[in-house]
């Protein structure tokens, strides 16, 4: 940890310009802006748990998956990258045996770190996510000791870029820095650790895509055949030099209260494949479950049939995205990236929650990018679904006219163009 007085003189002097243009994928001479939100999470400690002399500074990115809707839960791959919105977090220390966190404008959350058992009450709350993550490092054997940490988010909320996932990781990069010493745990460990507390504690069944894609950085693939051993390989590719804005889009729609429709698509996967004898649909070989259709029809209805057919076709679909991102073959990736939509919203159905009339904004959002594109680039449901956001490969040329006719529809501000985060969860 540094002393506070020195990390503002210098985040304001501009000796951390490099690190933040690295961080943000801009030009040294525009990350003021950066600086002054490093200052101001600085001045909130502060403001918030009085006053201390020493903090440190941290990072962890959102995320955006490129390919494969909903195949990392049945141990399939994915495609993703890190970008650059992020949370931050000052953080120091106190002598209270409490892990005090306040995220700018929520509820202070403070744990006892004697007790870190999980509770059922606490469930769909940030209070379970901080006590199981704390617990994963206890058993890994971090002596916890007092924090105060005070966070602040670009990544919006309920947004399909996982600031649920980037706090998960925020949380856990933290605690790896300051009490794993030279124990410290990989970036995929941490990444597993937010994904156990998620499902433990918070009491989601979600898969392990985008933690990892926060914790790791840069664009990944992953291979989850072996979830306890996942295969990461990085991919080189630079959307900007192919001529492709990276656009993400805000249907307007919040996720936060729609728990059961996430969990229902891990669910009914998981029910196909227990009729075909496996735990999850990657370990059924595809001409198994063609075979065993009318049983699961019968015990499991229709809409489980349809989405252990959406993962059989996005879980083919990543490596032939990753193959042509390789060769430079942007035609034959966009081609892949809308099919990747389709069948996400004919066969997965996470576009519109069961039975919703009056709202599907998701659904509307996707039709306007569709029109502004007149068949150019591609357009996708992203991460999720059901709400949030969908994704959007835009060529530069015709970034702005969409943009605008995007945001006339949607409002202005909802249409995020971003840029790849080179690396994952980090101090500064």
């Amino acid at each position: 940890m540094k002393e506070i007085s020195l990390l503002k003189s210098q985040l304001l002097n501009g000796d951390y310009a490099q690190r933040l243009a690295h961080l943000y994928c801009c030009n040294a001479d525009q990350t003021a802006q950066q600086a002054q939100r490093y200052v101001a999470v600085l001045d909130g400690l502060e403001q918030t748990f009085g006053s201390h002399t020493y903090a440190k500074l941290f990072s962890a990115p959102g995320r955006t998956e490129i390919g494969g809707n909903h195949t990392d839960h049945q141990h399939g791959r994915v495609l993703a990258g890190s970008v650059n919105i992020d949370m931050i977090a000052a953080v120091s220390t106190n002598d209270k045996a409490q892990l005090r966190v306040q995220s700018e404008g929520y509820d202070l959350c403070v744990i006892d770190l004697a007790d870190l058992s999980a509770r059922k009450e606490e469930e769909n709350t940030t209070m379970s996510l901080l006590r199981g993550t704390c617990k994963a490092f206890a058993e890994r054997g971090a002596a916890l000791s007092g924090l105060d940490v005070y966070i602040s988010s670009n990544v919006p909320k309920g947004s399909g870029v996982s600031s649920s996932a980037a706090f998960e990781v925020l949380i856990g990069t933290i605690l790896n820095e300051i009490f794993m010493g030279e124990n410290k745990v990989s970036a995929i460990e941490i990444a597993q650790i937010g994904q156990w507390a998620e499902n433990v504690y918070f009491g989601k069944p979600c898969g392990l895509m985008d933690q990892m894609a926060s914790s790791v950085g840069n664009i990944i693939t992953i291979d989850f055949a072996d979830p306890a051993k996942p295969i990461v390989q990085p991919v080189e590719v630079d959307f900007a030099k192919a001529g492709l804005a990276l656009c993400i889009l805000d249907s307007g729609a919040d996720h936060a209260d729609l728990t059961d429709e996430y969990a229902a698509v891990p669910n009914e996967c998981k029910a196909a494949a227990s009729v075909c004898g496996a735990d999850v649909l990657r370990n059924v070989p595809f001409e198994t479950f063609l075979t065993k259709i009318p049983e699961i029809r019968r015990q499991h209805g229709d809409r489980a049939v349809l989405r252990a057919f959406h993962f059989y076709a996005d879980n083919d679909r990543v490596p032939q995205q990753v193959s042509a991102l390789q060769q430079g073959d942007f035609d034959t990736f966009l081609r892949l990236v809308t099919e990747s939509g389709n069948s996400s919203w004919e066969l997965l159905q996470n576009v519109i929650p069961a039975g919703y009339k009056t709202h599907q904004e998701v659904a509307v959002a996707l039709a306007v990018a569709k029109e502004a594109l007149h068949g150019k680039g591609a357009v996708r449901v992203h991460g999720g679904g059901f709400a949030g956001t969908i994704q959007a490969f835009v060529p530069v040329e015709m970034l702005d006219t969409f943009k605008a006719a995007t945001e006339a529809v949607l409002g202005a501000g909802k249409c995020h163009v971003l840029s790849i985060r080179p690396e994952g969860g980090v101090a500064l």
